[in-house]
């Protein structure tokens, strides 16, 4: 059953991350990844624990690499919950493989457990998102652009103190009330904004415009100098008025009578004012002003007319952007899809490239006549990852009884398996599933002879055994391989030690013989 307790929240681990190539006895048969906390089903295909649970979370599915291989029988290729059992050989080798880390810069090299427990998730060379503005980076660049360069990293004003987003640091400046303002008129500076309009009510060097401004009059001047100018201009001031008036009178013509003859007895009282002046230097003075004012009016609606036709062609060209902006977006995600299409495409040839390596290794490596001599180099280096436990069992490639014949191969224990674990070198004989299995008898019943070589061809250390046929071991395999069966006590460790001749070169011999009679 599960191991309700067991990390399954992830699926396989990448394929990038292994230093050497992958075995298909590796992979998932879901996710097509290494296997993270491997299941056997009870057809013999192995499952990440995740990607298991994924499958079998709405209901009992057929088993999709039982079907690919031909291989469906119910109910065995049936997956269902509780229908498969952790792996611990499998997921044993699995983290004993050699891994890098896939991220570009990294020199991280282990194993895919050490991977798992210290690395992953935590490369300084991963890529990830900066959470406020999206950019990606590296993770150890992530403190130095959120101090420097976000645009979307938070300020204090160094006059208010109050925060803000750095992109809208002008905006800040503009509305701040502590934000140091220069009087135009006493050149006082540092004038904090919220003093500045009490600052210039005071301020007897600040130009305003004159009282008379809403009648026409549009000079500016000096709060000191406001009585000096208002007497020099009455004249002028007086002409203004008389315009102003005017124009109210006509627009009192559409009123109700009783208003009218009001605003005309006011209009009346002003006449009589307005006749106690000079009225030919007046008169005049009044007529050249009019036609000024009258100019500039002309003026300004000819540059409003401009102004709003610049704003209709900004309006259009703006559009035009906005719509060539959509377009390039659009473009922008195809080529995304594309781009993700090719990358899944690619990731299946390697998939396939890296099959086809291992076949032809396992062919080049193969004998057709039951007997097969394998050759272990670099032994010492070998036996000390067993026995620190980074690879303790090891597997030969596979070979035949004949060329249609039954598939094996070996298992060793460099520091022993078992019984013989620490004192003996354990050896073990494995039926592998072959392509033509469906020909042969069953259960396998031929004797086999193991033998570790005297390089001296003088005393070969043999055992050899007939199968339990009763035993699991040699009844047709379900999965790429059989459990092992053989010799845990095989050869005692201190027979290698004192004896050179059967370790030579810092290499060993394993002779394999499958008895062929009867075949």
């Amino acid at each position: 059953k599960l191991n309700q307790s067991m990390d399954c929240n992830k699926p396989g681990f990448p394929k990038k991350i292994l230093a050497n190539n992958l075995e298909e006895k590796h992979m998932c048969n879901s996710c097509l990844k290494i296997l993270r906390r491997p299941l056997q089903a009870q057809c013999g295909h192995r499952f990440c624990s995740f990607c298991f649970n994924k499958i079998v979370s709405s209901g009992p599915h057929k088993c999709s690499a039982c079907i690919k291989e031909d291989l469906f029988e119910d109910p065995t290729s049936i997956l269902k919950e509780g229908g498969a059992f952790p792996d611990n050989a499998a997921r044993r080798e699995v983290e004993a493989l050699a891994a890098v880390c896939p991220n570009e810069g990294c020199t991280w090299t282990g194993n895919i457990k050490e991977y798992e427990v210290n690395h992953e998730g935590k490369c300084d060379f991963m890529i990830i998102l900066c959470p406020s503005c999206k950019e990606l980076m590296r993770t150890n660049e992530l403190e130095r652009h959120n101090e420097r360069e976000c645009p979307e990293r938070t300020l204090n004003c160094k006059y208010c103190k109050e925060p803000f987003h750095f992109k809208n640091i002008k905006a800040h400046d503009e509305i701040c009330p502590k934000y140091p303002m220069i009087c135009e008129g006493c050149a006082k500076k540092k004038i904090p904004r919220e003093k500045y309009v009490d600052h210039i009510k005071f301020c007897s060097k600040f130009r305003a415009p004159c009282r008379f401004h809403v009648v026409g009059c549009d000079m500016s001047v000096e709060k000191e100098k406001t009585h000096d100018h208002e007497r020099a201009c009455s004249y002028e001031h007086l002409n203004l008025l008389l315009h102003f008036i005017m124009g109210i009178k006509v627009s009192l013509e559409s009123l109700q009578p009783q208003s009218l003859e009001l605003a005309g007895h006011k209009i009346h009282e002003l006449h009589r004012a307005l006749r106690e002046l000079d009225e030919k230097t007046k008169v005049a003075e009044l007529s050249r002003r009019c036609q000024e004012l009258e100019l500039k009016v002309g003026t300004f609606e000819n540059i409003v007319c401009v102004l709003n036709r610049e704003m209709e062609r900004s309006s259009t060209t703006i559009e035009a952007y906005n719509r060539q902006h959509r377009l390039d977006q659009d473009k922008v995600e195809i080529l995304n899809n594309k781009v993700r299409q090719l990358e899944r495409t690619v990731g299946l040839r390697d998939l396939s490239i890296v099959e086809m390596e291992g076949n032809i290794r396992e062919m080049s490596a193969a004998t057709f006549d039951g007997i097969f001599v394998w050759k272990i180099s670099d032994f010492t280096k070998k036996r000390q990852d067993a026995v620190a436990g980074r690879a303790p069992a090891m597997f030969s490639p596979a070979f035949f009884t004949s060329k249609y014949g039954y598939k094996m191969c070996l298992r060793i224990y460099l520091n022993g398996d078992g019984t013989g674990r620490a004192s003996h070198l354990s050896l073990f004989f494995v039926v592998m599933r072959g392509h033509s299995d469906a020909l042969l008898k069953w259960p396998f019943n031929q004797k086999v002879t193991l033998m570790l070589l005297d390089q001296n061809n003088r005393e070969h250390i043999i055992d050899a055994f007939r199968p339990d046929i009763s035993s699991s071991s040699f009844q047709r395999p379900v999965s790429d391989m059989n459990i092992a069966s053989g010799c845990p006590l095989f050869c005692p460790l201190p027979k290698l030690d004192t004896k050179n001749s059967y370790i030579r070169d810092d290499t060993i011999f394993i002779k394999a013989i499958v008895d062929l009679t009867g075949l």
